[in-house]
């Protein structure tokens, strides 16, 4: 009798520690599950913070960037001369740049502005005769020159090549190629990546070129404003330019002292007297720019890059290109 008892006692000890086990084993289960529930919505929670923080900073490099592009013609606007120059506020936004920190909370902008008309006028390849022959034989100075170096046949093809993309008939230039072209002017200068022979070095620069970006415009007509062309494009404007004028020259030009509102200005430089440089290729006056403006907050940035033209009567910039 009292075996049994003793037996009972021991089976009733053995159920309730499995039943306490099982429960054990259910109350682990059930903290995992509200641990892991918790991690991912944590998770959740910071990643849409994230995102909220990257839509604000977002949010806020554009209209910095904005205000930049906005800044830029402000500056274009307040330009009275009647000649454009490379001495003047609005090629020279060092300074302005850097105080923009003090406009804005945690961000500011860095900001430069090109004078398109200082390149060379890519679809006057397509113009009138004379106007064509002209910018041909400018084109291939530049690519045949120190800055880019190239064989005259590789330049006289790429020229070739551009006039058959860009002009409206159907005839192939000599050393040009009439298949997959637009018949039509460039309406961007990055249309050039579609022509045959102009790689991405040879447009974007690298250590061998200066960068074909750099020296053509799809805007104005057949003239180059001397003031503010880039050296490999100054180097062009004539057969008998040397290093030394261009050296010259670019210095001359970036002394707010010296006058250059007479595009004839150059023979006054002695390196410069006896180079003879086409008349109807020169002006000193721009109306076309190209602003680039970088939004910076923190380590997001955000680029913005606007082509306008300025006009003086009445007195606006109008947007071309964002």
């Amino acid at each position: 009798m009292g075996s049994h008892i003793a037996n009972y006692i021991n089976d009733g000890r053995g159920a309730g520690n499995n039943q306490r086990g099982v429960a054990l084993i259910i109350v682990i289960l059930m903290i995992s599950i509200i641990v892991a529930l918790t991690i991912q919505m944590n998770r959740d929670m910071r990643a849409e913070i994230y995102e909220a923080a990257n839509l604000r900073d977002e949010i806020a490099l554009r209209y910095v960037g904005e205000s930049a592009v906005n800044a830029a013609a402000a500056l274009l606007l307040a330009d009275t001369n009647h000649f454009d120059s490379l001495s003047e506020d609005w090629a020279n936004t060092e300074m302005f740049s850097l105080k923009s920190e003090e406009y804005f909370d945690d961000a500011s902008f860095r900001l430069s502005i090109e004078d398109e008309k200082g390149k060379v006028p890519i679809n006057m390849l397509a113009g009138g005769k004379a106007q064509s022959a002209t910018i041909r034989e400018v084109t291939l100075r530049l690519l045949t020159g120190g800055y880019f170096g190239l064989e005259h046949d590789s330049a006289e093809e790429i020229v070739d090549c551009i006039k058959d993309y860009i002009d409206a008939d159907t005839q192939t230039s000599e050393k040009g190629n009439e298949e997959s072209v637009k018949n039509a002017p460039l309406d961007c200068i990055e249309e050039l990546l579609m022509i045959r022979g102009i790689t991405r070095e040879l447009f974007y620069g690298s250590d061998r070129f200066f960068g074909l970006a750099r020296c053509l415009t799809v805007f104005g007509e057949a003239r180059i404003n001397i003031n503010t062309a880039p050296k490999p494009v100054l180097r062009a404007l004539s057969s008998q330019m040397t290093d030394g004028a261009v050296a010259a020259l670019d210095e001359y030009r970036r002394d707010a002292s010296n006058a250059v509102s007479d595009q004839g200005w150059y023979r006054t430089v002695p390196e410069a007297a006896g180079i003879n440089i086409p008349a109807d290729i020169l002006t000193v006056k721009t109306d076309f720019f190209r602003i680039k403006a970088e939004a910076v907050r923190g380590r997001m940035t955000r680029r913005i890059v606007a082509a306008v033209k300025r006009a003086s009567s009445p007195k606006k910039v109008t947007m071309l290109s964002w």
